[in-house]
């Protein structure tokens, strides 16, 4: 599997322990920076860019580092065609796939630790959608909301 990973200062260290972890589990990488600490950078440089790699399917999934993680899952769900997730549990990680295709994992650097982080994007990278109609059925909402439709259903 094509993984694309970013991060920026606030989650670098954190990205740089990922990185190794997918590589050594023979995962593919594309790393979309930071490739080096700085303190004035900014995420939407780096996570843009690898939404935009997720969603034309250069990638299969993402993985986006911030601070919090808030500020790469605001940012990577402006993207169309992403379905990205802070996640900070076991359980998410994997259900956000099956249930929802999230296909950009984020978390924060300055909350999660490594143990916790491994875990997670073991589970984001080894879960698969269910593709139960169900499931299906509130995917085509939000792919209409995200284009700019709505259903009678969802307006009040």
């Amino acid at each position: 599997m094509r993984i694309g990973i970013a991060t920026d200062h606030g989650g670098y260290e954190l990205e740089q322990q990922l990185a190794d972890h997918l590589r050594k589990a023979g995962y593919e990488l594309v790393e979309f920076g930071a490739h080096r600490l700085d303190p004035a950078d900014d995420y939407p440089d780096f996570v843009i860019p690898l939404a935009r790699a997720v969603a034309a399917g250069t990638v299969e999934r993402g993985v986006a580092v911030c601070g919090s993680g808030v500020g790469a899952s605001v940012c990577a769900n402006k993207i169309p065609g992403i379905r990205a997730g802070l996640i900070v549990e076991h359980y998410s990680a994997h259900q956000g796939v099956e249930h929802d295709h999230m296909n950009v994992l984020c978390i924060g650097g300055r909350t999660v630790g490594l143990a916790v982080a491994v875990e997670l994007v073991d589970a984001f990278l080894a879960a698969e959608f269910s593709r139960e109609e169900r499931h299906l059925r509130r995917l085509a909402k939000v792919a209409a909301l995200e284009n700019g439709l709505t259903s009678s259903r969802t307006e009040s």
